[in-house]
């Protein structure tokens, strides 16, 4: 029975067995017939260095460039040249190649990859990489790929008439390739529309994709004039027309109804452009009418009528429009008639173009910058192409109007190819008024024939005599005039340069400056809300740079010590005493520290940290104590501070201060349990003295041993009357002797030593010198030269009696 449960079982399992052995068979031997051999492609061994690999690459690559290769196969051949360099310049992908055959790392079948299929414990997933597979590039998309050169200079000055959508793809990217069928029928829709289209491969353009700010495939970004933005949205067709729309000025078409249609032709006059209107049923500005009005918004004002709407029913029957087909209806001089009419159920852009340049000025424009003279007024290029221009030289003012009115009738009636028509004001244009007419003051209207022979201004001219006031008479005289010089160019005798046009239309500096940090406002945000993070690196660098330098002063300002900020004012009683107290301290600091207003943490020692002050300081440690009364706290602390301030960055130091006015027998009991340090009648000295204050004990609990320094009296206070008494005595004496004895006495004292019996002068120290000399004591503890006091154990910080605190 085993044996045939056996056999059942390895019928069952061989089939599967099989078709997995032949699967793996199959993925390691058969390969794609059309799949590249980047050694071939380069032409070198199997074994080839790095360094000869580059040196291939570079020849053929300088061999096949498009640029330079006029071969039709020379941009496939470039393409198949640069992925081959990309494997056998990486180690890993060309090791799965010659190991699997794999044109890349994140094929599927390579066992060193884990980027197609994952453990079954994780889930059973796989991702793009899955789908990474070499796909020719469509021969629709050929006619719309750009290149850095053709962008800089076709593309981007032609983003200033229509907008454009480019697409950033790559031949690897497998979201590329699912948004493919959206990006053709969108391409479908709106390049019919005047829409731009282009396409940029991030793999052989990488340097105009950093020009676009595009690091990732894909990415479709809409450039109008000049000015380039991410589409961040779905990409859906809907969202992509969107998208094209938003992209446009918002102020290209006006809304028109019965309200406000005569104002809109009325403004002719002061915006010298003809006015278009656009009549349809829906209610929507359709996208060809906003395309055509920006491609033509320098020459044309736009408006739109909705057929459908109850407020235009004047506007339909004053027109008679047929509300079952588009129509336009173009306007110039003469508001009450069109001059020129088009309908069509069907409105493609070629025909509204045409529609649009062939009514794009006046029938008499007025002169308003340069680039209108130069469309206008053309340069002489052929005798065939030979053009004239009649200049009205007028004013702007009620009594010109009547003149200028009859210009244009007589523009109107006169129309030739040859001819251009057009005026000026004298005020507007001083500069070109004098160089047609430098000797005349042109208080008149006057009418000058002019024909341009160069782009630098030089211009053959002749001027009609008698001026121009619109009378018939002047009418004839001009048709003469123009008629003789048909027949005779030789007719116009006067040359000169003229200079170039003021702009008129130009903006004031403050609304460009508006209008430019309106944009990088917008760029600004656009590239905060979607974490366009390497364009938006350098500004957020700079702007929490100065966020960080600014909060950080405020900071520093904040947490400064008041006194710096603000000195307090002494009370007049004390005014005194602290000045001499600064002017000595100036004089008797003995160390090469400048005195500073500087901060050290000093804590008092209270029944709370007495034990882990003292008691229980670790091994190392020292506490600098200060002995101060009620009275005299404010000064010696401020003195102290001052003193061991250069002391405090140690580690090894801690400062306090005890009030001997709460702890008055501390003091004593330590001196009594300390070892005899001199002779005995100091003791005695010590127990009748109370006065500590002044007194800094340097406490090293671990090793129950203290230093002691005294308070040292300098000689320099002027206050002082028994400083002076001893200042003339100590005159009197040698200097030697002097010095000496004064030398010996301090250094008596700095040691702990205690003065003789009926020495006056410790009691006679001012407060503000009672730490005079402290800086050199503690440098002298830091030596570690002074001489040390041993206690058995430490006094209680309350204790009366004398008893003494147990150490645990």
């Amino acid at each position: 029975m085993m044996t045939d449960r056996s056999t059942g079982w390895i019928a069952r399992t061989c089939p599967v067995t099989l078709a997995i052995f032949l699967l793996i068979i199959t993925s390691h031997v058969v390969r794609p017939t059309n799949e590249l051999d980047p050694y071939k492609v380069l032409g070198v061994s199997r074994r080839a260095s790095q360094v000869e690999i580059k040196r291939a690459y570079k020849n053929l690559a300088r061999e096949w460039h498009p640029d330079k290769n006029k071969d039709p196969n020379a941009e496939d051949m470039f393409i198949k040249i640069s992925k081959s360099y990309e494997i056998l310049s990486n180690e890993e992908r060309r090791s799965n190649f010659d190991r699997y055959g794999q044109m890349d790392e994140n094929q599927p079948f390579g066992q060193s990859q884990h980027h197609g299929f994952r453990h079954f414990d994780n889930s059973f997933y796989f991702d793009e990489s899955f789908f990474h597979f070499p796909r020719s590039r469509d021969f629709a998309d050929s006619k719309y790929m750009l290149h850095h050169a053709q962008f800089n200079s076709d593309i981007l000055p032609d983003s200033y008439k229509r907008p454009y959508l480019i697409k950033v793809t790559s031949e690897w990217c497998f979201a590329c390739i699912h948004i493919e069928p959206v990006w053709k029928e969108t391409v479908v829709e709106l390049e019919p529309l005047g829409v731009g289209i282009g396409i940029v491969d991030m793999g052989s353009e990488r340097r105009l994709a950093n020009q676009l700010g595009a690091y990732r495939a894909p990415s479709i970004i809409g450039l109008v004039n000049g000015r380039m933005t991410f589409f961040h949205q779905h990409v859906v067709r809907e969202h992509l027309r969107r998208f094209v729309e938003d992209l446009l000025p918002h102020n290209l078409v006006e809304r028109i109804d019965d309200n406000n249609y005569q104002a809109f032709l009325d403004r002719w006059h002061v915006e010298n452009k003809p006015s278009l209107l656009l009549f349809d049923q829906v209610p929507v500005v359709p996208l060809l009418y906003k395309l055509t009005a920006f491609a033509f918004r320098d020459y044309i004002r736009f408006g739109y009528v909705d057929q459908g709407a109850t407020t235009n029913t004047k506007l339909l029957r004053q027109f008679n429009i047929n509300t079952y087909a588009p129509t336009m209806l173009l306007f110039k001089e003469d508001t009450e008639k069109p001059v020129d009419i088009i309908q069509a159920r069907g409105m493609k852009k070629q025909l509204m173009d045409e529609f649009v340049t062939n009514n794009k000025f006046l029938q008499v424009p007025r002169l308003v910058n340069q680039q209108l003279f130069d469309e206008l007024c053309p340069v002489k290029q052929f005798h065939r192409r030979r053009k004239y221009c009649v200049l009205l030289i007028t004013g702007e003012d009620e009594a010109f109007l009547p003149g200028n009115k009859a210009f244009v009738d007589f523009a109107t009636t006169n129309k030739k190819d040859i001819l251009r028509f057009a005026y000026v004001y004298q005020r507007q244009q001083q500069p070109l008024c004098q160089a047609l007419l430098p000797n005349q003051a042109a208080a008149f209207p006057q009418v000058v024939i002019l024909e341009r022979r160069s782009q630098a201004g030089r211009v053959l001219f002749r001027s009609v005599s008698s001026g121009w006031n619109g009378s018939q008479e002047d009418k004839y005289r001009l048709h003469e005039q123009l008629e003789l010089l048909q027949k005779d160019p030789t007719y116009l005798s006067s040359d000169t340069t003229l200079p170039e046009l003021n702009n008129e239309m130009a903006p004031i500096f403050i609304i460009q400056w508006m209008n430019a940090a309106y944009d990088y406002i917008l760029q600004i945000y656009d590239g905060l809300l979607y974490s366009n993070w390497r364009e938006m690196m350098p500004i957020l660098s700079l702007i929490f740079s100065a966020l960080f330098i600014l909060f950080g002063t405020v900071i520093i300002q904040a947490f400064s010590e008041p006194s710096e900020s603000k000195p307090q004012k002494p009370k007049p009683k004390e005014q005194n005493a602290t000045q001499t107290e600064d002017d000595a301290s100036s004089r008797a600091n003995t160390s090469s520290r400048p005195p500073r207003k500087d901060f050290v943490e000093v804590t008092e020692l209270t029944d709370v940290t007495y034990t882990s002050n003292l008691v229980k300081l670790r091994p190392g440690q020292i506490n600098v104590v200060l002995v101060l009364t009620n009275a005299s706290k404010n000064a010696l602390l401020r003195k102290f501070a001052k003193e061991v301030f250069s002391f405090s960055g140690t580690q090894t130091l801690h400062f306090s201060f005890l009030n001997a006015d709460k702890h008055r027998h501390w003091m004593p009991s330590l001196l009594r349990s300390a070892c005899p340090a001199g002779p005995s009648e100091s003791h005695s000295d010590d127990e009748e003295s109370s006065d500590y204050m002044g007194h800094v004990l340097a406490l090293n609990g671990h090793k129950k041993y203290f230093c002691l320094f005294r308070p040292v009296f300098t000689g320099d206070d002027p206050d002082d009357s028994s400083s002076d008494s001893s200042d003339c005595k100590r005159k009197s004496r040698p200097r030697s002797r002097s010095s000496s004895h004064s030398r010996s006495r301090s250094h008596s004292r700095e040691d702990g030593g205690v003065p003789k019996r009926g020495s006056s002068r410790p009691t006679s120290i001012e407060v503000h010198h009672k730490l005079d000399r402290l800086g050199l004591w503690m440098e002298r503890l830091m030596e570690g030269t002074l001489p040390r006091l041993y206690v058995s154990l430490w006094p209680t910080l309350n204790d009366a009696s004398g008893a003494f605190s147990a150490e645990s």
